[in-house]
């Protein structure tokens, strides 16, 4: 197909296939300066100056860096990187426009169709051309139970969040060699996001007043919360966390399970919380790596007294009296 012809949409809806194309080159090129490190890091130096960046690379030369060697291992431009991926946690992600981007620059076939209510993705391998089984439905009756609905990007654009989720779950199913690692959206793990699926801060809210308490974007009566029983389990087990990675593990637990945003009683202070948010707490108070006990305890030496056991003048007396 010619370059900046429009792919033809499929039975299911247009796939905003040349957008994706444009965000993920077939062949991405590399700024003139980065031929080395030194240029690199002068490249990455003078670009975080530029205002128009998130603000996690604003001013941050060192993680324009990291999102450039990212790019280059995907085969994409810095501006794409650094506009399409997002570290959450130590964890880079995704946005599902770049994972759609991902996907179809290798060949693969991506079907997308959704509306305020469902969503569904479907992958065509190019290798497996025959198989149709690649197949992923996401349904509001589906966030709610994942404790997404109430959340106010989903109640404001649930168009955009059931797609994305469509897409970002068939692909990691379908194809999760073209991923490189980024497996994820920001939102998946957590974060508050636009329509885009790009992290932002959302402003500080009122408290809640009387006896009601703020679980994540939601003000509940306390006395009415119960917590999602299998949150509260990883929440336990996070407890008894020695070290950073093992609350890392718990947290992809959560992810996995799909219950990262629901409802638990925290027990670093007892009130109702967000599994992610008491996660973070708990991250934060553990250092990287478990401190390593040492087998040998101090022990206190007391010479005994003469003629005791072990004293060789006593046992040549007994000999002698023998």
């Amino acid at each position: 197909m010619p370059n900046g012809t429009q792919a033809p949409a499929t039975a299911g809806g247009p796939t905003q296939h040349t957008q994706n194309q444009a965000l993920v080159p077939a062949k991405a090129a590399t700024p003139a300066l980065a031929s080395n490190l030194r240029d690199m890091v002068r490249y990455a130096e003078e670009l975080a100056n530029a205002q128009l960046l998130p603000g996690q690379y604003r001013r941050q030369p060192a993680n324009v860096l990291y999102a450039m060697e990212y790019g280059r291992t995907l085969g994409i431009t810095p501006i794409a990187a650094i506009t399409g991926i997002h570290v959450v946690e130590g964890k880079p992600t995704a946005s599902a426009a770049l994972i759609s981007g991902l996907v179809r620059r290798a060949g693969h076939k991506l079907r997308v169709r959704g509306n305020d209510k469902e969503a569904w993705a479907q992958i065509i391998r190019s290798d497996d051309p025959d198989y149709d089984g690649y197949q992923v439905t996401w349904t509001m009756d589906r966030a709610r139970q994942a404790g997404l609905a109430n959340k106010s990007v989903w109640k404001q654009y649930p168009a955009a969040m059931l797609k994305a989720r469509a897409i970002t779950e068939v692909a990691r199913d379908a194809c999760e060699e073209v991923l490189f690692g980024l497996h994820y959206t920001p939102e998946e793990l957590g974060e508050n996001v636009n329509e885009d699926g790009v992290p932002v801060s959302e402003p500080a809210s009122a408290p809640p007043q009387g006896g009601m308490v703020r679980v994540g974007n939601m003000v509940i009566d306390s006395e009415c919360f119960v917590p999602h029983p299998e949150g509260q389990a990883i929440a336990e087990k996070a407890k008894d966390a020695k070290d950073r990675a093992e609350v890392k593990a718990r947290w992809a637990e959560a992810v996995a399970a799909e219950v990262i945003n629901s409802g638990i009683n925290a027990l670093d202070t007892g009130q109702p919380d967000v599994l992610g948010d008491y996660l973070k707490r708990v991250a934060l108070t553990l250092p990287d790596v478990a401190p390593i006990e040492d087998d040998v305890q101090d022990a206190e030496i007391v010479n005994e007294p003469s003629g005791g056991e072990g004293d060789p003048e006593a046992a040549r007396q007994e000999r002698n009296a023998a």
